[in-house]
């Protein structure tokens, strides 16, 4: 082996050793601790709901109302997730929540799910939602229209369709079987709750545990490096977005059941109300991280926050308020971790590049040129790496 390559070896594993013991982030930068402060935050709303409220807030009750509130929310919430990590934002979601319960209360096809089973109803908003979350796809990676602007139109344009088909009328769920499976309980569990569990797990393995998991993750923290590394970002742009569309269809059939309707007024304003948990969650807004834990938390903490408002008579406009002032304090969070992180990062690469004999050293073999690959002097015939 020649002295070239054992200095290299040595020369890494000394940098190794630097970086494992110095300049290691903090454990409220790493999402284990970003996740342990929304608990203590939840458990610091439960005292407060228990103070003010007493019984009223404790009792079973109370609990799997709000369980079942932040079900249908958290649903769109852990798509929402997806296209907020890979880079991009979707205003659409409260409009396609809404175009797929009407779809699927509509007089024909609730004939059809009569005649066949209520499964067609289902199928129905998910098909309809996952469409237009398609659509939006296509025209933000193949059409090169920003995803605000898209996806602004698309709440537009879905809201409107989804009142002309109804004919600016509430309909009525009719299938009783339909009303039957998805209002009932396992086990004293409401079926809507296991469902947001069931899209929460597989989100997690989704994102934690698959190649589209990762994937999302390099689209979103550089999209340029994710197509140079093969990754066909276009493609996965659009499926983001169609995997959006899915939970807002499955959240339709939710609220379908949850209100026996399905109406053009279902999901107004659940795009800011998504966008919020992921947020505090600690989603980045630019992309390139994010949790479904911390989705999930961040819902379930907005959602007790409406109920200790709801018990207490305070009016939504505080509520609102609150809700504002939580938004803001997270996003400034967000921003000083990031900063943080990105200081730790240049100082490892400080601290290795500088490091006597390492592989970009002016010793050993390697290179005083930034940018120059081990072996090339400066002002020397070697080119830089790309």
């Amino acid at each position: 082996m020649s002295e070239s390559a054992t200095a290299t070896k040595r020369d890494v594993g000394r940098e190794s050793a630097a970086a494992s013991s110095g300049g290691r982030p903090g454990l409220m930068s790493g999402p284990l601790g970003r996740n342990l402060g929304l608990v203590v935050a939840l458990a610091i709303l439960c005292v407060v709901g228990v103070a003010t409220a007493g019984d009223r807030f404790a009792d079973v009750d109370n609990v799997l109302t709000i369980l079942r509130a932040a079900s249908v929310i958290g649903v769109v919430s852990v798509g929402m997730t997806f296209v907020i990590i890979g880079g991009g934002i979707d205003l659409s979601v409260g409009a396609l929540v809404a175009l797929g319960s009407i779809w699927a209360t509509t007089l024909a096809t609730q004939a059809m799910a009569e005649d066949f089973h209520w499964i067609v109803m289902v199928f129905t908003a998910i098909a309809v939602a996952a469409g237009a979350g398609l659509i939006n796809g296509v025209v933000i990676a193949y059409g090169k229209l920003v995803a605000f602007i898209a996806t602004l139109a698309m709440l537009a344009a879905a809201r409107g369709l989804a009142e002309i088909l109804a004919n600016r009328r509430t309909q009525i769920v009719q299938n009783q079987d339909f009303l039957d499976f998805f209002s009932g309980d396992v086990l004293g569990i409401p079926s809507l709750v296991l469902i947001f569990a069931l899209v929460a797990v597989a989100g997690w393995v989704l994102l934690n545990r698959t190649t589209f998991g990762r994937r999302t993750f390099a689209v979103g923290g550089n999209a340029e490096a994710a197509r140079l590394a093969g990754i066909r970002v276009q493609r996965h742009t659009v499926k983001l977005y169609v995997l959006s569309g899915v939970t807002c269809g499955i959240a339709a059939v939710m609220l379908m059941a949850r209100t026996t309707t399905g109406s053009s007024t279902h999901g107004t304003l659940y795009e800011l109300d998504t966008i919020a948990a992921v947020v505090i969650g600690g989603t980045l807004l630019i992309g390139g991280r994010g949790t479904i834990v911390g989705t999930v938390l961040g819902v379930l903490i907005f959602q007790t926050l409406s109920n200790v408002f709801v018990l207490n008579d305070l009016s939504s406009s505080a509520q609102a308020v609150a809700k504002g002032v939580i938004i803001v304090l997270a996003v400034l969070l967000q921003m000083r971790l990031a900063t943080g992180e990105g200081r730790t990062r240049r100082s490892k690469q400080a601290i290795a590049g500088s490091a006597p004999g390492g592989p970009g050293g002016a010793s050993g073999g390697g290179s005083a040129t930034p940018g120059a690959p081990a072996g090339a002097r400066q002002g020397g015939a070697g080119e830089p790496t790309t």
